[in-house]
């Protein structure tokens, strides 16, 4: 797998999400080595905080549309890589080599 994002990106995202607020959404998060999930969390700012090397991606959980607009532009203001999901949003930290991935 193909790293994407740093720790800078990682504790941009972190700190972004947790000046939303209110509106700060749920996340989780997937292990490379070992294919767990987390069970979802919604506090970013002391949760989420710390080392992000085997973090495979985060999917982040959205509960209305004006939740969605905030999150997704504080995405788009912390230029990350991911996708927008059903549920929400999904921001990888790795990707399968020779892989495109979009930011948002």
């Amino acid at each position: 797998m193909t790293p994407v994002m740093n720790n800078t990106k990682w504790n941009e995202l972190r700190l972004s999400m947790s000046g939303l607020g209110k509106l700060s959404p749920q996340f989780r998060v997937r292990n490379l080595q070992s294919g767990n999930v987390s069970e979802w969390d919604g506090e970013w700012f002391h949760h989420f905080y710390g080392r992000h090397e085997e973090d495979e991606w985060v999917e982040i959980a959205v509960s209305s549309p004006t939740q969605r607009q905030a999150v997704l532009q504080v995405l788009r203001s912390v230029h990350v890589p991911g996708t927008t999901t059903p549920a929400g949003f999904k921001v990888f930290g790795y990707v399968p080599p020779g892989e495109q991935v979009e930011y948002l």
